[in-house]
């Protein structure tokens, strides 16, 4: 197994809310990677004395731990036991029912001899390629499917759609929610190759269109993690580029060959 990771913030003067990590049990048979995508809450009180870093820094270790050392447990499990551990760690000192306590969309795989398992919530990205070279995207597509208006400002978005059924979910305080991610597994022999990355690598696709998954996952294989990140910096430099929320996102690839 071979892997890289690339990760850039999206200004130089915020934390990356980004995390990223990619494991080999001891035993050395297997693997598993984790990407989350933390989500910048708007700048009044989220309820939390923690900042999104510390929240994704917590949740992805804990998956991180959980996805080495339980094997028991699927991917659904693991994203379930690791929301109920960081929930617990400042359940006392934060509101884990506001609407904006630190929260973040999830990326998980898992391989071994006989399968590749994934799981995906809200808007991050896994591509599988198989040995014959085609790419299949796992997506979970419900911000694509919100009643019209639902993203015109952060309080809609909060009141309507946030972790609401009819809505999107994100994995923040409620375990509950690792039901709603995209998941399943497919037989290891058709996988080669994994790219896992946050909507803000993914603009290059989603935003700008300037090829297909599989022509996303090229440039990856060519040019490595910090190549599609650097081609997406320079895509949001145009003077033409109409963002609604931020120019430049915090962007994570990692790529791994099985």
């Amino acid at each position: 197994m071979q892997s890289e990771i690339s990760s850039l913030p999206g200004s130089p003067e915020r934390a990356n809310e980004d995390w990223a990590s990619v494991v080999v049990p001891a035993s050395g048979q297997g693997g598993a990677l984790v990407v989350l995508d933390g989500v910048t809450p708007p700048i009044d009180d989220d309820g939390c004395v923690h900042s999104v870093p510390w929240f994704t820094a917590a949740l992805g270790g804990a998956l991180t731990e959980l996805s080495a050392s339980r094997p028991d447990l699927t991917l659904a499990g693991i994203l379930s036991e690791a929301i109920r551990r960081t929930a617990d760690t400042h359940r006392g000192t934060c509101d884990l029912s506001h609407v904006r306590t630190p929260q973040a969309t999830v990326v998980m795989a898992r391989w071994g001899a006989a399968y590749v398992e994934y799981l995906v919530l809200s808007d991050s990205v896994l591509l599988l390629r198989s040995p014959e070279g085609a790419v299949r995207a796992v997506l979970d597509d419900r911000l694509d499917r919100l009643p019209p208006g639902s993203l015109t400002s952060h309080a809609i978005t909060d009141a309507t759609v946030r972790n609401r059924e009819g809505g999107f979910f994100t994995a923040a305080a409620d375990p509950s929610v690792a039901a709603r991610a995209v998941t399943g597994r497919v037989p290891a022999a058709e996988v080669r190759a994994l790219v896992a990355m946050t909507d803000g690598a993914a603009r290059w696709t989603e935003v700008f269109g300037m090829g297909d998954w599989a022509d996303c996952f090229a440039v990856v294989a060519k040019e490595g993690p910090r190549g599609l990140i650097a081609r997406v910096r320079e895509l949001e430099a145009s003077p033409s580029y109409a963002y609604r929320w931020k120019r430049h996102d915090d962007a994570t690839v990692v790529h791994v060959e099985l």
